[in-house]
Protein backbone atom coordinates (compact mmCIF):
# COMPACT_ATOMS: atom_id res chain seq x y z
CA UNK A 1 0.00 0.00 0.00
CA UNK A 2 1.18 3.63 -1.39
CA UNK A 3 1.63 5.92 1.80
CA UNK A 4 -0.26 8.49 -0.10
CA UNK A 5 -3.25 5.82 0.41
CA UNK A 6 -2.59 5.15 3.17
CA UNK A 7 -2.76 8.78 4.36
CA UNK A 8 -6.28 8.97 2.62
CA UNK A 9 -7.68 6.23 4.82
CA UNK A 10 -6.69 7.75 8.04
CA UNK A 11 -7.86 11.00 6.93
CA UNK A 12 -9.43 13.33 9.91
CA UNK A 13 -12.24 13.43 8.05
CA UNK A 14 -12.76 9.64 7.40
CA UNK A 15 -11.58 8.15 10.55
CA UNK A 16 -14.38 8.10 13.18
CA UNK A 17 -15.57 8.25 16.68
CA UNK A 18 -17.98 6.07 17.64
CA UNK A 19 -19.76 7.46 21.18
CA UNK A 20 -22.11 5.24 23.50
CA UNK A 21 -24.10 6.75 26.38
CA UNK A 22 -26.89 5.53 28.50
CA UNK A 23 -28.41 5.08 31.75
CA UNK A 24 -29.30 1.73 32.74
CA UNK A 25 -31.58 0.79 35.81
CA UNK A 26 -29.40 -0.90 38.45
CA UNK A 27 -31.83 -1.06 41.36
CA UNK A 28 -32.19 -5.08 41.34
CA UNK A 29 -28.80 -7.39 41.10
CA UNK A 30 -30.21 -8.86 37.92
CA UNK A 31 -30.55 -4.58 36.49
CA UNK A 32 -26.69 -4.32 37.87
CA UNK A 33 -25.50 -7.63 36.34
CA UNK A 34 -27.03 -6.22 33.14
CA UNK A 35 -25.61 -3.17 32.87
CA UNK A 36 -22.20 -4.70 33.69
CA UNK A 37 -22.44 -7.25 30.76
CA UNK A 38 -23.40 -4.11 28.63
CA UNK A 39 -20.18 -2.56 29.81
CA UNK A 40 -18.19 -5.45 29.28
CA UNK A 41 -19.40 -6.12 26.15
CA UNK A 42 -18.35 -2.29 25.24
CA UNK A 43 -14.95 -3.11 26.43
CA UNK A 44 -14.56 -5.96 24.68
CA UNK A 45 -15.26 -4.71 21.50
CA UNK A 46 -12.24 -1.88 21.59
CA UNK A 47 -14.45 0.94 23.75
CA UNK A 48 -12.50 2.56 26.25
CA UNK A 49 -14.66 4.54 29.24
CA UNK A 50 -15.06 8.01 28.59
CA UNK A 51 -17.23 8.89 31.67
CA UNK A 52 -19.10 5.82 33.79
CA UNK A 53 -21.75 5.81 31.57
CA UNK A 54 -20.39 6.95 28.31
CA UNK A 55 -17.74 4.64 25.86
CA UNK A 56 -15.91 5.93 22.80
CA UNK A 57 -14.74 4.04 20.23
CA UNK A 58 -11.68 5.20 17.15
CA UNK A 59 -12.71 3.75 14.28
CA UNK A 60 -10.38 4.10 10.30
CA UNK A 61 -13.59 4.06 8.44
CA UNK A 62 -16.90 4.81 8.34
CA UNK A 63 -18.12 1.32 7.37
CA UNK A 64 -16.03 -0.04 10.12
CA UNK A 65 -17.48 2.50 12.55
CA UNK A 66 -20.75 1.16 11.29
CA UNK A 67 -19.79 -2.67 12.55
CA UNK A 68 -19.19 -1.48 15.79
CA UNK A 69 -22.39 0.10 16.15
CA UNK A 70 -24.01 -3.03 14.83
CA UNK A 71 -22.24 -4.66 17.82
CA UNK A 72 -23.79 -2.37 20.36
CA UNK A 73 -27.07 -2.67 18.93
CA UNK A 74 -27.24 -6.46 19.27
CA UNK A 75 -26.16 -6.51 22.71
CA UNK A 76 -28.43 -3.67 23.73
CA UNK A 77 -30.31 -4.22 27.31
CA UNK A 78 -34.08 -5.03 27.31
CA UNK A 79 -34.36 -1.74 29.42
CA UNK A 80 -32.56 1.65 30.00
CA UNK A 81 -32.03 3.90 27.58
CA UNK A 82 -29.01 4.03 24.82
CA UNK A 83 -27.61 6.32 22.58
CA UNK A 84 -25.16 6.07 19.74
CA UNK A 85 -23.60 8.66 18.69
CA UNK A 86 -20.80 8.87 15.64
CA UNK A 87 -18.51 12.12 14.82
CA UNK A 88 -15.53 12.67 12.71
CA UNK A 89 -12.12 12.46 13.97
CA UNK A 90 -11.69 16.10 12.87
CA UNK A 91 -14.68 16.89 15.27
CA UNK A 92 -13.78 15.27 17.86
CA UNK A 93 -10.35 17.14 17.88
CA UNK A 94 -12.18 20.34 18.98
CA UNK A 95 -13.46 18.26 22.28
CA UNK A 96 -12.86 20.86 25.12
CA UNK A 97 -12.15 18.69 28.48
CA UNK A 98 -11.95 20.02 31.92
CA UNK A 99 -10.76 18.66 35.17
CA UNK A 100 -11.84 20.69 37.71
CA UNK A 101 -10.79 24.15 36.16
CA UNK A 102 -8.49 22.97 34.71
CA UNK A 103 -8.13 22.24 30.77
CA UNK A 104 -6.59 18.56 29.22
CA UNK A 105 -5.82 17.95 26.24
CA UNK A 106 -8.16 15.04 24.55
CA UNK A 107 -6.69 11.66 24.78
CA UNK A 108 -4.94 10.48 21.54
CA UNK A 109 -6.78 6.75 19.86
CA UNK A 110 -5.07 3.98 20.71
CA UNK A 111 -3.42 1.89 18.17
CA UNK A 112 -5.52 -0.30 16.17
CA UNK A 113 -4.85 -3.43 14.22
CA UNK A 114 -6.87 -3.85 10.78
CA UNK A 115 -6.95 -7.67 9.42
CA UNK A 116 -7.55 -8.12 6.23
Amino acid sequence: MTSKRYLSRLNQYRSMWVLVFFDLPTETKTERKVAARFRKDLLDDGFTMFQFSIYLRFSASRENADVHIRRVKNSLPQKGKVGIMMITDKQFGMIEIFYGQKETPPEKPSQQLELF
